[in-house]
């Protein structure tokens, strides 16, 4: 059993062959008993990640902690799994709540149950300087020859197929440092990313020769699509889910919310509207 005095940040190869042993009973009566959960990171920054003291932070774990902390949950247990595989250990029991900055979308709502929206981080491009392509949406890399960096697993990938981008064009990487690489060296001629986490990686990469795009809309089936992330439980999880969002909600109407997340670069800008559901970005195209 994980210690409750600090925080552990485990590490789950990818493909890693896991068992599921979740104890009795429902993960909010479990959390509250041990004063604390297990959560799921892939160690995107700003979003949620290991700092250098084994620390999990980032903007979603730093809320979750003031969301939980209300429900009488103090501690988080970090498990680091590559992105693709959030979602196939939530479901097995590996961890049970994802605080990793996942984009909502209709697949994944049909595999996971998603808290209330978090926040609205709309994609751009890493180009290199001056963005001598022009590439200033998904369509524009349809149009062209060029290849596209995209991380495995994420939202990006459907925003690029939906504008006609072809699998050839798109280049799989498995992390931030991996899609800048592959910009900064011309192997690719733009990655995209959401603008908060492409932001981030260039304030920590100064004099690589690339510069990011303005944030562009993703359309899917011809409509425009909102760009939310939530927090993700198991499916099933109603009592633990309903709890987390009225916390949420309460956090995020008082203030708390902006006051934790603006140190990780995001601003009023990034708060959900009022009447975004999780409901309606599960049936979005």
């Amino acid at each position: 059993m994980l210690s409750r005095r600090r925080l552990l940040a485990l590490t789950i190869p990818a493909g890693a062959a896991v068992a599921c042993s979740r104890p009795a009973g429902s993960t909010l009566e479990r959390a509250r008993a041990d004063g604390a959960i297990r959560v799921g990171t892939a160690g995107e920054q700003p979003y949620s990640y290991i700092d250098p003291a084994g620390r999990l932070t980032g903007a979603q774990p730093e809320v979750a902690r003031a969301v939980l902390a209300h429900l009488g949950i103090d501690g988080l247990d970090a498990i680091r799994v590559p992105f693709a595989d959030l979602i196939p250990q939530l479901q097995a029991g590996q961890f049970d709540l994802i605080t990793a900055g996942m984009t909502v979308l209709p697949q994944r709502c049909r595999e996971v149950a998603f808290s209330r929206p978090d926040f609205v981080a709309p994609p751009a491009f890493l180009v290199q300087e001056g963005n001598p392509r022009d590439i200033e949406s998904f369509r524009d890399v349809a149009r062209s020859d060029a290849r596209l960096a995209v991380l495995e697993g994420a939202a990006e990938i459907d925003y690029a197929r939906a504008a006609g981008v072809s699998d050839d064009q798109l280049e799989i990487v498995h992390g931030q440092s991996e899609l800048l690489r592959s910009v900064s060296s011309e192997r690719v001629v733009a990655g995209a990313l959401t603008r908060i986490s492409l932001v981030d990686e260039l304030r920590r990469n100064p004099g690589s020769g690339v510069e990011v795009t303005e944030a562009v809309e993703p359309v899917v089936d011809g409509r425009p699509v909102v760009p939310a992330a939530a927090f993700a439980v198991r499916t099933g999880e109603n009592d633990f889910l309903a709890a987390f969002n009225a916390e949420l909600a309460a956090v995020q109407a008082s203030g708390e919310w902006l006051r934790i997340t603006e140190q990780f670069g995001f601003t009023r800008e990034n708060l959900p509207p009022a009447d975004l559901t999780t409901a309606s970005l599960c049936a979005a195209p």
